[in-house]
């Protein structure tokens, strides 16, 4: 298999702040707008590209060689996708240093590139991705757009959009034979937080973030992470309000974090450039034990919003930001960073058990 393009077409990357950056397209050919966001993390791009709540983003990966070990068959596992996060790339366009389109690994099938190709999704490589994601860490996240040839288009801010109206499952999809009922609120949830539930032996009931969830019968709620503002999400943040007068128990989940945060009256703000990498350490504050996760999002609860009766479950030990929350008499509680890894380290993974003892 040869590393060597037939043909090298060139495109530019522009930041809102007026930097331009020259690259080699692969992929598919096509000009496209997004927020500008890094990550950190050395492997699992598979998991990574199909993660929802990067719907809407330009995604910067900076391990200078991505695409060495292929992408892997898409295997379905309960009608679930076995090597990725959902059934499609989510990335509006991806960013790397180097891409290969040699692979070696025995589950690969397929190069990054044509993976890329099948859903349309656009690659720059040849970047300076070091000065790049300096840039966004020093001046923060930005809009950004990949422009070909004389093509010229605007800037978008997916900030403003309902994006989790583009990742939700259409209709309630149920899984599991367990006794106990959890609702899946899916706000673009990953496949490995579903999976996580079902080990557990539980019956999932995975609903429509804008579902009328007085429909169903329920022991439990997760709310999944998900792309976007949580603010632009005002009635699912009033419904999740009405649905914790019934006080049963809630976990949320990044995004789900947020909404939660929100429902019960605290504040959240966006980051100066976001977490996202696999290892953003963690502390549980009242035990002092620390953990690494897994975390890709940009906006953060206010702990000091937080209302009577609640208070931080964790902190982040980078910036302090809040990491999770926890009501202090009834069984609701949620995390920022993600539980399920996927990719990742699955040090945290007793998050879900500690949710599911609260279940009667």
């Amino acid at each position: 298999m040869s590393n060597k393009q037939t043909q090298k077409h060139t495109a530019t990357l522009t930041l809102e702040n007026g930097n331009v950056f020259e690259g080699i397209l692969f992929g598919y050919d096509k000009s496209i707008a997004g927020e500008v966001v890094f990550n950190t993390g050395m492997v699992g791009y598979p998991e990574t590209l199909t993660d929802p709540s990067y719907k809407g983003q330009i995604l910067v990966i900076t391990y200078p060689l991505v695409g060495n070990y292929g992408v892997p068959e898409f295997n379905e596992s309960d009608d679930l996708p076995k090597n990725f996060e959902s059934e499609r790339i989510q990335i509006e366009a991806l960013i790397v240093s180097e891409q290969s389109d040699s692979y070696s690994h025995w589950n690969a099938i397929q190069n990054l590139s044509d993976w890329l190709k099948k859903f349309k999704v656009p690659g720059l490589y040849g970047i300076d991705t070091r000065r790049l994601t300096k840039i966004l860490r020093e001046r923060g996240t930005m809009l950004g757009k990949i422009e070909i040839g004389k093509e010229k288009i605007k800037f978008y801010n997916p900030d403003v959009d309902n994006l989790i109206s583009k990742v939700t499952v259409p209709n309630v999809e149920t899984y599991g034979e367990g006794k106990k009922k959890i609702m899946l609120v899916d706000c673009g949830c990953k496949k490995s937080i579903l999976t996580n539930l079902l080990e557990r032996n539980v019956k999932v009931a995975r609903v429509p973030y804008d579902y009328d969830f007085e429909k169903e019968d329920y022991d439990g709620v997760v709310i999944s992470n998900g792309p976007g503002n949580p603010a632009v999400y005002k009635q699912l943040v009033a419904s999740i309000k009405t649905l914790l007068k019934k006080q049963v128990p809630v976990l949320g989940i990044c995004m789900g974090h947020q909404i939660l945060s929100l429902a019960a009256g605290a504040k959240t703000y966006k980051l100066k450039y976001g977490h996202r990498s696999q290892n953003q350490p963690v502390k549980e504050v009242d035990s002092n034990k620390c953990y690494v996760t897994s975390q890709n999002h940009s906006f953060a609860v206010d702990t000091k919003s937080l209302p009577r009766g609640w208070q931080p479950w964790f902190e982040n030990l980078n910036d302090y930001s809040n990491e999770g929350v926890l009501h202090e008499k009834l069984p609701f509680r949620s995390v920022q960073f993600h539980p399920e890894a996927a990719p990742g380290p699955v040090d945290t993974s007793f998050i879900f058990d500690e949710f599911l003892k609260d279940v009667k």
